[in-house]
């Protein structure tokens, strides 16, 4: 089955399959891009980022010989624990949002052109290494059911993993949970020891955090490690030799 038609821009059928495969792949990695998802993973990137910003902090009023109290960093804290949470929970809701737009545009296919979805679940199938009379229940089977026709195409045609997509709202729980575990270590942490120590919590923190994800996601451990590490302290690098350049204009 090698026909051509307008549906599919000048293509055949598998040749718009494949098109649509690549669609859904980058769907899928623009999920997995900047924030990994899941509850888990929110935590992790969470848990990181306060580490990160509770240090920068103390870098900076350390440059000027201010000791900002307790209560300064509580406050911090809070703020920054309903924006990340909030931040998170957006993010989310985009996601979802870039989900039903795909799925409604499949919809529309399997609505209005179905002669050209049954073609490319054709060819689908066949490329799986169906064939025959086999070829052609499977095929009436799944067109008889749009419901499940539109699953089909979403999954095969499309390569849409949905079990994989998590709600925001347990994203947003995941950020809320890492930002407040990560907050209370520092804010116990300035209580009784020297500021300067939150460096040291920072780099537990980041190596445990990036340890269990790297694990998780099958990538070299010590090679994620060593690379957040290195980001952060570049950072904390800059902020400091840059306060010391400004101190006089402050």
């Amino acid at each position: 089955m090698n026909k051509k038609h307008s549906h599919f821009k000048g293509k055949e059928a598998l040749s718009h399959v494949i098109e649509a495969r690549q669609k859904g792949k980058d769907f899928m990695q623009k999920e997995h891009g900047l924030e990994l998802s899941g509850p888990f993973f929110s935590f992790l990137d969470a848990a990181k980022e306060t580490a990160f910003f509770f240090t920068l902090l103390i870098i900076i009023f350390s440059q000027f010989s201010h000791t900002p109290s307790i209560s300064f960093f509580t406050v911090f804290a809070l703020g920054y624990l309903f924006f990340r949470t909030g931040k998170t929970a957006i993010m989310g809701w985009v996601r979802l949002e870039r989900l039903h737009r795909i799925i409604e545009e499949e919809r529309y296919e399997i609505e209005h052109h179905r002669p050209q979805e049954k073609e490319e679940l054709t060819a689908l199938y066949q490329a799986k290494g169906f064939s025959g009379k086999l070829l052609e229940e499977v095929i009436e089977i799944l067109m008889a059911d749009d419901n499940r026709l539109l699953q089909v195409m979403l999954e095969e045609e499309l390569g849409l993993g949905l079990e994989k997509i998590e709600h925001p709202l347990k994203q947003a729980l995941g950020a809320f949970i890492g930002v407040f575990i990560s907050s209370v270590l520092f804010l116990l942490l300035i209580s009784f020891v020297p500021l300067l120590y939150s460096i040291a919590l920072t780099a537990v923190i980041i190596i445990i955090c990036t340890s269990i994800g790297a694990y998780k996601e099958k990538r070299k451990t010590l090679a994620a490690i060593s690379w957040n590490l290195a980001v952060t302290f570049l950072s904390f690098a800059v902020v400091f030799f840059s306060c010391e350049l400004l101190k006089g204009s402050f």
